[in-house]
């Protein structure tokens, strides 16, 4: 009997996990939620399979600019091997924003759209949230400093208004991605720009606008999709084919092949990936809460970096950093590490996904290349810091708190002020930091200092416009970082393993770690996360750190 055709599915509407969650409840609850590097690599691999014709992507709210870029790239490469891709969706926005589902849509050779959806093109917006007003209400008064003028996540705390900095700043990295999606889509869809800048400023639009405007193939529900994919890609009469998850896609083989194809896989060099995910703190991440966000720890980055370049087998590593930033000495000594790596003759290779910015930036400004997407947030070379006085508002609800002490001693005490001497030397410890900062990216990047400095000043930039001045070397995802380790170490990337480090043995990881250099030492075996932590960092303010990005972008 003659193989049925294959056509892989991509279904945003099951979720999409970037990383493995670090808690156990979130793990069991996530279990068939599918990561974002499993469907990348059931693309990849499917491209490869004469057996598979197509794929078939519905497209929902929910996936992130930066997932939509990764999962756009490897839907280019699949349809470059002469494969076809069909995206489908009830509606792009309700009638809403929908700019990031349809920037996915667009690399698709068809787009359906139900014909009471919308599309909701409406490009890119961002909001930047203050809390000064809220803390004059409740007596807190915040002491913050900042370098230098872009470095405005001090305002969410000082300023009541947005300031001239920090609105051209956030409005260049709004038309920087804009730009992108308006490219992209004038590619994908053959049109003019300027048509397609019309119908985002006449969105949001009907189903049939969509259609009009070329910006939509076909109008149908699901079952008329899936009629037309079993039409064009099914084998004889009854157009019979086989649909299988990207993520759950693998070539059949064997048994004898499998076990062929095991064996040779443990004698291929390795790629190495080693995470920096969440806000950078030194020491060990705090055990992660259900519903918490990641932390970077130092040590846990480091021992991971340590057990790769001592492991005969990997040939690179490839740093995958999603942080907004946090502790300048856990970003320092991070930096460190990936020096070490270069030391012992392992390329490696940053590859940014939605924030590399300040402290992320810091960790990855060493590495041998580095890959942003277009839309990553990254640079914000400067810093900040300071402090909120609450001795007020202590007072307002009947609490008397006094710092006794010497005076050194009492400095950072969030119930007085800092005095002038002390506020001056706070202040010349934030320079320090700044010429630290500013040096070590002009040495790492290969620029004078005079080139590099004026595109700090706590400046964020999207990795397209940070490409064009030099803070990053190459636009891409996380496959692009792997096939570029693979380049510089003379690898194929059909013959090397891609694994996440350290690779711990499960025995180990029940044993506490005999060495602060064993295996285990890089597993996060913190403290839990206490309540107030949990609740500052549901409001979107990251654990201290003067590298830090605090504040959150809300993207429309």
């Amino acid at each position: 009997m003659d193989k049925k055709p294959v056509v892989l599915e991509i279904d945003l509407g099951l979720g999409l996990q970037s990383t493995d969650p670090k808690d156990p409840v979130s793990a069991v609850r996530s279990r068939m939620v599918p990561r974002l590097t499993t469907v990348v690599a059931g693309l990849r691999q499917g491209a490869k399979d004469d057996d598979v014709v197509g794929a078939v992507v519905h497209v929902t709210p929910g996936p992130s600019l930066w997932q939509v870029e990764e999962l756009r790239i490897a839907l280019a490469d699949f349809r470059a091997s002469g494969r076809k891709v069909i995206a489908w969706t009830e509606t792009f926005g309700d009638p809403g924003p929908g700019t990031a589902g349809y920037y996915l849509a667009a690399v698709a050779d068809e787009i359906w759209l139900q014909p009471s959806g919308a599309v909701g093109l409406l490009g890119i917006g961002l909001s930047v949230t203050t809390i000064r007003g809220a803390l004059d209400k409740i007596g807190a008064e915040p002491q913050m400093g900042q370098r230098k003028e872009f470095k405005t996540a001090a305002e969410m705390y000082t300023s009541t208004e947005i300031s001239e900095p920090n609105r051209e700043m956030t409005g260049r990295m709004t038309t920087s991605m804009t730009e992108q999606v308006v490219a992209a889509t004038a590619s994908g869809r053959k049109l003019g720009p300027d048509q397609v800048r019309a119908a985002i400023e006449a969105a949001p639009l009907t189903a049939q606008q969509g259609v009009d405007r070329g910006l939509v193939d076909h109008l149908g529900y699901r079952a008329d999709v899936y009629d037309a994919v079993r039409d064009e890609f099914g084998a004889g009469e009854d157009h019979e084919l086989r649909l299988v998850f990207a993520h759950r896609y693998s070539r059949s083989t064997s048994t004898k092949q499998a076990i062929r194809r095991v064996v040779r896989s443990r004698r291929r060099p390795i790629i190495a990936v080693v995470d920096v995910e969440g806000a950078i703190i030194t020491g060990r991440a705090n055990r992660q809460l259900p519903g918490g966000r990641p932390q970077a720890g130092s040590d846990h980055v480091i021992a991971a970096l340590r057990a790769a370049s001592q492991n005969d087998s990997v040939r690179a590593v490839v740093l995958r950093v999603d942080s907004p930033g946090g502790s300048y000495i856990a970003s320092d000594v991070i930096r460190d590490a990936v020096l070490r790596v270069q030391k012992s003759g392992r390329p490696v290779i940053a590859s940014m996904g939605a924030l590399a910015a300040s402290g992320g930036y810091f960790v990855s400004m060493a590495a041998d290349t580095i890959i942003a997407l277009p839309s990553t947030l990254t640079g914000s070379i400067g810093v900040l810091g300071g402090k909120v006085v609450i001795k007020e508002t202590l007072t307002r609800i009947g609490v008397t708190q006094e710092a006794i002490g010497d005076r050194p001693a009492t400095m950072f005490s969030a119930i007085r002020r800092f005095d002038n001497e002390e506020w001056a030397r706070y202040e010349a410890w934030l320079d320090l930091i700044y010429d630290d900062f500013t040096h070590k990216a002009a040495h790492d990047r290969g620029m004078d200092y005079d080139t590099l400095e004026p595109l700090a000043h706590g400046r964020v930039w999207t990795g397209a416009d940070a490409k064009q001045r030099g803070l990053v070397d190459e636009l891409g995802g996380f496959q692009d970082a792997v096939v570029e380790a693979c380049r510089r170490v003379g690898a194929d990337l059909d013959h090397v393993r891609v694994q996440g480090f350290p690779q711990v043995p499960m025995l180990a990881r029940i044993r506490p770690a005999e060495s602060s250099e064993s295996p285990a030492a890089a597993l996060t075996t913190g403290r839990p996360a206490g309540l107030l932590e949990t609740v500052t960092q549901a409001i979107g303010i990251e654990p201290g750190g003067v590298l830090t990005m605090p504040w959150r972008f809300e993207i429309s």
